[in-house]
């Protein structure tokens, strides 16, 4: 089972600062034994907003296109790690080893579709 936790944008991140001293040294021991157990896929930050962009598809096929920043940081993802383990209790476990150097960091939890899963939607 393959679980994403998403680190929610703050007015730090969107900012684009550092974080609080210690938080990088953290995040990298944090990944670090996730990785030595064999869970961790991936991990990275992302940018801020104001670097990225948004496009809506409406319901004629047509595409809009929004630059940032976006407004509503509750809607943004700072980061992510994706991890590979056996069950949703165990990716909370690892979630909550999440660094708490990283105050105020809200991290949300969610299990990716495997391909197994669509094998009843296309029958």
């Amino acid at each position: 089972m393959r679980f994403m936790f998403i680190r929610r944008a703050d007015q730090l991140t969107e900012e684009g600062k550092p974080p609080a001293p210690g938080v990088f040294d953290a995040m990298e021991k944090y990944h670090q034994e996730m990785a030595a157990a064999g869970v961790l896929l991936d991990g990275v930050g992302l940018r801020p907003s104001r670097f990225g962009a948004r496009i809506k598809v409406g319901a004629d096929g047509s595409h809009t296109k929004t630059d940032g920043p976006f407004a509503e940081t509750k809607e943004l993802i700072a980061g992510f790690s994706m991890i590979k383990v056996n069950s949703r209790e165990e990716a909370i476990a690892w979630a909550m080893k999440w660094p708490a150097i990283d105050t105020d960091a809200e991290i949300e939890i969610r299990q990716l579709y495997e391909e197994e899963d669509f094998s009843e939607w296309t029958k």
